[in-house]
């Protein structure tokens, strides 16, 4: 994947890293992606929270109409990803 971090990728990590305001924050989601990838993006992140705490894939399935294909991706970035699900749910068990 480290041909994905370029100095762009590094500008929008610098933008994101920088805001505060959830609703400025969101104003860029906004702009930057549509309605759908900004739900599935969110969706992911209630996938990796039910996964973490041990719930089944058909839960998960019938809890958030996530596909299994989602949740088998998100799962595996749990159990073998760079640990970006993991800082975010840390963030959001400290809220």
């Amino acid at each position: 994947m480290a041909d994905i971090r370029t100095a762009d990728v590094d500008d929008l990590l610098k933008v994101l890293a920088t805001m505060d305001d959830p609703d400025a924050i969101f104003s860029l989601l906004e702009d930057l992606f549509t309605v759908r990838e900004i739900r599935e993006t969110s969706q992911r992140l209630v996938v990796a929270r039910l996964l973490a705490a041990g719930k089944s894939y058909a839960a998960i399935e019938a809890e958030t109409g996530a596909s299994a294909t989602t949740i088998a991706r998100v799962s595996k970035c749990l159990s073998y990803g760079a640990g970006g699900y993991g800082k975010a749910l840390a963030i959001l068990d400290e809220a």
